[in-house]
């Protein structure tokens, strides 16, 4: 009987089930978007049963698209958009608000406060995260002090806290097991990434019970079963959260080792090794896998407006009819007519961290036409790359050479060349740019031996793609300096 692995890769903005085979390589796929809810400015939110709802329906989906049935799935691996909380109760099953997204920033001002109490500075040691409205702590806070009667069920260990990983394998296993990986505990801003445990100081800091709080597992081991959903019992074993499954799926697995992925966000990542390092320039230092005893770490950079320009040209502006038309609508003109964007809707992320910052148009004209905002809009993706790269750079003291990518705006060769000009650096795309559900695949296979271990899977790494700098430096570094100019525009506005 031919065997295959699951990943059920929960995004964003849309749910996605690929069933890959012995190669590496995607058989069939299924992809569902799902509601995005933005109640207030910089609020976003996310029904947490419309995810399971779609997720549930694109696993079952993509089997019968593959022609196959339950049985002949060896395991399902899970990756997942992190941060995003979701706290249930544990004897109903339901959510108790609605998922509180990543890009949300209703805690900005209590990030505001630790930082002048100076908490920051302690929960930076532990977690390796820097304070932000980003990460998991504060809305799972928000959640207990808003919502009508959740505080007495939580005190009462009657809620659980999970971020989508942990709500999606306690709906498969039928709410038999409460559980999440390394790699998405350690962006909670509850665990320690030094002792690989939930910190008590901080759950004191956040007000929130211990009780609360999935079970913590490595990312690559049969956690239990599923329940109900298909025909058959299927072990669940992979997890990981979205950027470090596409790391693992990239191959970066060894130190020094660099992909940036290109989503609705984008998020670049190095592996460093089995020893984390504090960031001297405003990254996150980061648990990237656990598999066996051992556990990597890395370094990383989120950019939290990536691809999701290109959805605000379509949805918000109405410049393009569907996203795949920003490219020849940015082709029109040969450069950017001294027109930049700094896509700062939900603030900026690394390096700036300025969380007050908010979306910024220059150098606009009589001449700018659509297509000059177009081909801003698509600079912009590769400039925050490397504003994150030259900080990577000086923290790891290492010259990055080659930057593996992968993710929906890759098929982009125009951006990935302009990506390679601006960095003066190689730019590799890979034939399978599925890596995030590549990665929770590989998680899960080789936790039950349907690989025999990494280098069988180190193998199946094939590049489709090289992109090398062409644009003259005197002209990138004119155009670098513009857009330096542009993000401190897109800051003086906050003050």
């Amino acid at each position: 009987m031919k065997e295959f692995v699951l990943a059920l890769d929960q995004g964003t903005t849309s749910s996605r089930a690929i069933v890959f085979d012995n190669d590496g390589r995607p058989v069939a796929t299924a992809q569902k978007e799902f509601r995005q809810y933005f109640p207030k400015p910089g609020w976003v939110e996310h029904d947490a049963v419309e995810i399971w709802s779609s997720q549930s329906e694109v696993a079952l989906d993509a089997i019968k698209k593959a022609r196959l049935k339950s049985v002949n799935i060896k395991a399902i691996g899970i990756t997942n958009q992190r941060e995003t909380t979701v706290v249930w109760n544990r004897k109903t099953g339901r959510p108790v608000h609605k998922a509180i997204v990543w890009q949300d920033r209703r805690t900005a001002d209590f990030c505001d406060k630790l930082k002048e109490e100076g908490t920051d500075k302690k929960i930076l040691k532990k977690t390796g995260l820097i304070v932000d409205a980003y990460f998991s702590a504060t809305k799972v806070r928000w959640i207990l002090e808003n919502v009508k009667g959740a505080r007495k069920l939580a005190d009462e260990g009657q809620l659980a806290f999970g971020t989508i990983d942990s709500w999606l394998v306690w709906n498969l296993t039928g709410g038999k097991l409460h559980i999440t990986d390394v790699s998405n505990a350690s962006r909670t801003m509850l665990f320690n990434i030094h002792t690989l445990k939930w910190d008590n100081e901080l759950l004191k800091i956040f007000n929130i019970p211990a009780s609360m709080l999935p079970e913590v597992r490595s990312s690559s081991e049969v956690y239990g079963h599923t329940s109900g959903l298909f025909d058959t019992e299927i072990p669940v074993a992979g997890i990981a959260g979205d950027q470090q499954a596409a790391l693992f799926g990239q191959m970066c697995i060894d130190p020094g080792m660099v992909k940036n992925t290109y989503g609705t966000g984008c998020f670049m990542m190095m592996n460093i090794g089995t020893k984390p390092i504090e960031s001297k320039n405003k990254l996150l230092s980061t648990i990237a896998w656990s598999i066996g005893n051992e556990t990597y770490y890395a370094l990383e950079g989120s950019i939290f407006i990536g691809g999701a320009v290109v959805q605000w040209l379509r949805d918000g502006l109405g410049i393009i009819k569907k996203s795949a038309d920003v490219e020849k609508l940015a082709a029109k003109v040969k450069d950017n007519g001294g027109v930049y964007f700094v896509p700062a809707f939900a603030g900026l992320g690394a390096p700036y961290w300025n969380q007050h910052a908010r979306g910024t148009l220059v150098g606009i004209t009589r001449g700018t036409t659509a297509s000059h905002i177009a081909k801003a809009a698509l600079d912009s993706i590769a400039y925050q790359t490397l504003d994150v790269l030259l900080a990577m750079q000086r923290d790891s003291k290492l010259r990055i050479r080659e930057l593996r990518v992968d993710g929906g705006a890759t098929v982009n060769s125009s951006l990935m060349q302009f990506q390679s000009d601006v960095l003066r650096s190689k730019v590799v795309r890979p034939e399978i740019t599925e890596t995030t559900a590549l990665g929770a695949a590989y998680l899960a296979g080789l936790a039950v031996k349907y690989w025999s271990g990494i280098n069988e899977i180190k193998r199946q790494w094939k590049m489709d793609k090289t992109f090398s700098p062409a644009l003259p430096e005197r002209k990138t570094l004119e155009l670098i300096s513009g857009w330096h100019k542009a993000v401190n525009a897109a800051q003086s506005w906050t003050e």
